[in-house]
């Protein structure tokens, strides 16, 4: 089996993670999946392409699987991040339409969930937090931002059209509220986008789990409308370089501030 993940470690206070960027199926959980479940429509598409080279120094830690194989933003115990709403879980049964990924009597059974558990999604994390411990050791404070995207219009997760920015904070209680308020500032000034603060998306189990602003760990969770840099939201699920170049400006203008800030938050 190849890496279940990829790591570039670097001295910035600033860790990037890309738990939805994989395309990597094993054989033998491809073979299970129908038509529908192969093309993959639910991938962060290009998303470690529209961050790199933004930040210099930034460490990044990039799962390699697809989430059909495990989603590396669950609760590992299984828990909806979003109770009473639709979703889609740990071992995702659905596609974001609502439509079957697997072929009949082909679904993940307990062991199956309970195996990729333990060689991807562990991983996977294990070296997320080394990054975090590591980083932290360095300048006291580690900032972690989780970088995601998604279709702009889903209707069985939402109504209407996502913002642009979607960015996410659990109410402000994963990072310092200057992290959460540079942040919104940048999205909210950058012309020709729309953006929200804890709106449908308020940062996944990965922002949930590792943000303790008060041991010196922030994390907040960005979650980007497809709409933004890709040439349709729909196969082959291009890039468009040209809304990719106008985004990217707004992006590094966003890890720069968070940067800057490392070094005014308690230690």
């Amino acid at each position: 089996m190849s890496a279940v993940f990829e790591t570039h470690q670097s001295t910035s206070p600033v860790i990037l993670a890309f738990p939805h960027t994989g395309t990597d199926v094993p054989a033998d959980i491809w073979e299970r999946l129908n038509d529908n479940g192969r093309i993959l429509a639910d991938t962060d598409w290009h998303i470690e392409r529209l961050y790199d080279g933004l930040l210099t120094n930034v460490t990044t830690v990039r799962a390699t699987f697809h989430r059909y194989v495990i989603d590396a933003n669950r609760d590992p115990a299984g828990v909806s991040l979003y109770p009473g709403q639709n979703t889609t879980g740990l071992v995702p049964e659905t596609d974001f339409d609502g439509k079957p990924i697997w072929k009949d009597g082909e679904a993940p059974t307990e062991a199956d969930i309970a195996f990729r558990l333990a060689n991807f999604h562990a991983p996977y994390h294990a070296a997320l937090a080394a990054e975090i411990a590591r980083v932290k050791a360095i300048h006291g404070v580690a900032i972690l931002y989780d970088c995601h995207s998604i279709r702009s219009l889903i209707p069985f997760l939402f109504e209407g059209r996502l913002p642009d920015f979607n960015v996410g904070t659990d109410m402000g209680r994963t990072c310092d509220k200057a992290i959460e308020a540079a942040t919104f500032e940048a999205c909210a000034k950058a012309e020709g986008y729309t953006s929200i603060l804890n709106g449908r998306f308020k940062g996944g189990w990965t922002t949930r789990h590792y943000g303790r602003p008060k041991t010196g760990v922030h994390a907040i969770q960005m979650e980007l409308a497809q709409v933004s840099h890709l040439a349709t939201e729909a196969p082959p699920f291009d890039l468009d370089e040209g809304k990719a170049a106008r985004l990217r400006i707004v992006l590094t203008d966003i890890l720069n501030r968070l940067e800057a800030l490392a070094s005014t938050l308690p230690r």
